[in-house]
């Protein structure tokens, strides 16, 4: 009998001391918390920080077709996604989807307003930044794409989806491409799409007080992945006037990947489908139209 009271008052101790130990750590935890939300220290939970596309697969609020981001700056802009390089003060990609649903509902009225991007920690370009330079403000998600919701068309003017255009490319050929991505999207009824800087050659120069980087190129890449042949390709156009028909620009999106240095597609598609899809383009499969070609050289060019 005296050896159970013993054990027992030796377990009791135990246990107190537990407690004890127990009482301690939610005062420290609480301690801790209640300096974190005083000091805006949000910790491990705070989600504002930036990211990589490929860290980001365990966050569902970024989607799957998102390419992985070189910078760690992914903005979610809703209706699309951009990876922001704050060396060049534009984007390094842009990317929504398409689909024939939006492009058949009636287009708001165009808007205008460029500004800032607010959402860019270490602040975007200006509109000021392309004052006097020569250069178009041209869209990586066009405005176009996007009309057919006024917010979401409002949206494409903050300045990160900006990227300096030779007016002649942006009226001219990177038009064309636009309008003909219009036309794949309601034939294939959702596209997925790429659209940026090709910002790993040398730039021709920097405008405005941020410098700005003046693309040597752009790309899109453009997916029709959930038709029932899927089929992808890719564009890479020097920034500058041209007469040559969009076939000649065409390549696959892997060459784009081998440009550019940027991975596309990785989280959307498994390996034999992206090995496939990327590896090989047919320009049969997607429909050009020489009437906008001879558009754009007799009318759009000189504009």
């Amino acid at each position: 009998m005296a050896q159970f009271r013993t054990n027992h008052a030796k377990s009791g101790g135990a246990s107190g001391n537990i407690i004890k130990m127990g009482l301690f750590a939610a005062i420290l935890s609480g301690m801790v918390l209640i300096f974190n939300f005083f000091s805006g220290n949000k910790g491990a939970s705070d989600n504002s920080a930036p990211t990589t596309a490929g860290d980001a697969r365990a966050n569902t609020e970024l989607p799957d077709f998102l390419p992985l981001s070189s910078t760690g700056q992914i903005i979610d802009h809703q209706y699309f996604w951009l990876s922001y390089d704050e060396e060049h003060e534009q984007a390094e990609w842009v990317a929504y989807v398409l689909t024939k649903e939006q492009l058949d509902m009636p287009w708001v009225e165009r808007q205008g307003d460029f500004r800032p991007d607010t959402k860019i920690k270490t602040g975007s370009a200006t509109p000021n930044d392309y004052r006097n330079s020569g250069y178009d403000r041209g869209h990586l998600a066009p405005a176009a794409d996007m009309a057919w919701d006024a917010e979401a068309m409002r949206s494409t003017f903050v300045m990160s989806n900006i990227s300096p255009q030779a007016r002649n490319f942006n009226n001219g050929v990177w038009r064309e491409l636009e309008e003909l991505t219009r036309t794949w999207a309601k034939s294939a009824r959702k596209l997925y799409v790429v659209s940026g800087p090709v910002l790993s050659q040398q730039p021709k120069g920097v405008i405005g007080p941020n410098e700005v980087s003046v693309p040597a190129a752009f790309y899109k890449v453009v997916l029709d992945a959930e038709s029932a042949n899927p089929k992808a390709i890719g564009f890479i156009i020097p920034n500058e006037i041209s007469f040559e028909p969009l076939t000649k620009f065409a390549v696959s999106v892997d060459e784009v990947e081998r440009v550019t240095g940027l991975n596309f597609f990785a989280n959307l598609l498994d390996k034999d489908t992206e090995t496939k899809l990327e590896g090989r383009y047919n320009i049969d499969l997607w429909q050009f139209s020489k009437q906008k070609f001879q558009q754009r050289i007799d009318a759009w060019n000189k504009q």
